[in-house]
């Protein structure tokens, strides 16, 4: 799930077991072996290192349909950030835990379940879950069960930006082999799904990131995951982007994660009749599309969001299940990592969270549940 603009049309749902929680101050580290479930829980919206606190939570019973799931680890994502400052374009009434992503092990199961049983590995099929806990109870339908030898990181991170990438890359334009796709935000967790699944498919990247005293050690991580070129923001604006398409063909797809005058260049730079894809708007400015691109060269201008995606998909739980199994066969032929990642207990949840907020991020945060 990509950041959305604060202001935009907002919806709200409850979170499973929520109306049943029982909020008490979690117990101390040193006990955390014998505590009951714990979770990060919000119940104002603000910055998160303010408004989060680590709780005990009481458990509803799994019933007929529920699922009782041991959380193993969950990813802090910018979306998440955004709904709990309450700028996303969807908000959890409260109280409400933290996160959205993340993987889990069947404990148990309710009668009537019979797509998972003990001892699944599980990732939400949609957001709102809640992730940031040790232990939930899930309706089974808001579950998918991943095969046992996807590596934990890869689990608790397929969900949401390599979901993002892949239906990109699929459902707005017909990519071939040796076509181009140019992206900004590049070394973010989407731009690094992006550059992979394109490479197992043979379609070659251009990759736009901000400059940064790192720069040729991004540059480097970035063409190790199969980037074909690395630009700068700048680079992209100068001339010298006219000897760049002597060696590759012009993009067909260009996907814009930033907006303001970065999504402006990567337009220039569409072939006739291409498509633009937003998905993001980390610099919080405002699309500006010149005349000419739609008049002249008939670009196509197109929002996506997943979490939108899978709501829209909710009655056709094969599609989703598709995608998964070919990003989980990308993981197994090693053609698709984890973002670099840094594993943070628990506890230790507010360094985790100002680290995930600190400007040219290298590691996504992952919460060890």
């Amino acid at each position: 799930m990509a950041m959305m603009a604060a202001g935009a049309l907002r919806r709200r749902w409850a979170r499973p077991g929520l109306r049943l929680l029982g909020l008490r101050p979690a117990s101390s580290p040193s006990s955390s072996a014998e505590a009951g479930p714990r979770g990060l829980v919000y119940e104002e919206h603000g910055e998160p290192v303010r408004v989060l606190r680590l709780r005990d939570l009481d458990l509803p019973e799994v019933g007929d349909f529920g699922v009782h799931v041991k959380m193993l680890a969950a990813p802090i994502n910018p979306s998440d950030i955004n709904m709990i400052q309450g700028t996303y374009a969807t908000l959890a009434d409260l109280p409400a835990v933290g996160g959205n992503e993340g993987v889990g092990e069947v404990m148990s199961t309710g009668h009537n379940v019979t797509s998972l049983k003990t001892g699944d590995l599980v990732i939400p099929a949609d957001a709102g879950l809640g992730t940031w806990r040790t232990e939930a109870v899930f309706v089974a339908e808001k579950l998918l069960k991943l095969p046992p030898d996807i590596p934990l990181t890869c689990a608790a991170t397929l969900s949401v930006n390599p979901c993002t990438a892949y239906r990109m890359l699929s459902d707005f334009e017909v990519l071939k082999p040796g076509d181009s796709v140019i992206q900004n935000a590049a070394n973010s967790g989407v731009g690094q799904a992006v550059i992979q699944i394109a490479a197992a498919k043979g379609i070659k990247t251009i990759n736009v990131v901000r400059d940064r005293p790192n720069l040729q050690e991004l540059v480097t991580r970035l063409k190790s995951l199969g980037a074909d070129h690395v630009i700068t923001e700048d680079m992209l604006r100068k001339p010298e982007m006219k000897e760049l398409f002597k060696t590759i063909p012009k993009p067909v797809l260009a996907l814009n994660g930033v907006g303001g005058k970065s999504a402006t260049e990567l337009l220039r730079h569409l072939q006739h009749k291409g498509t633009m894809v937003t998905y993001g708007g980390m610099s919080k400015q405002p699309l500006t599309v010149p005349v000419s691109a739609l008049i002249f060269k008939d670009v196509k201008l197109c929002g996506f969001w997943m979490t939108q995606w899978k709501r829209d998909h909710s009655s056709n739980k094969e599609k989703l299940e598709g995608m998964i199994t070919d990003l989980c066969k990308l993981i197994r032929r090693g053609q698709l990592a984890s973002p670099a990642c840094q594993e943070v207990p628990l506890e230790d949840y507010q360094a985790a969270l100002k680290a995930s907020m600190e400007p040219y991020v290298s590691a996504k945060q992952i919460l060890r549940l």
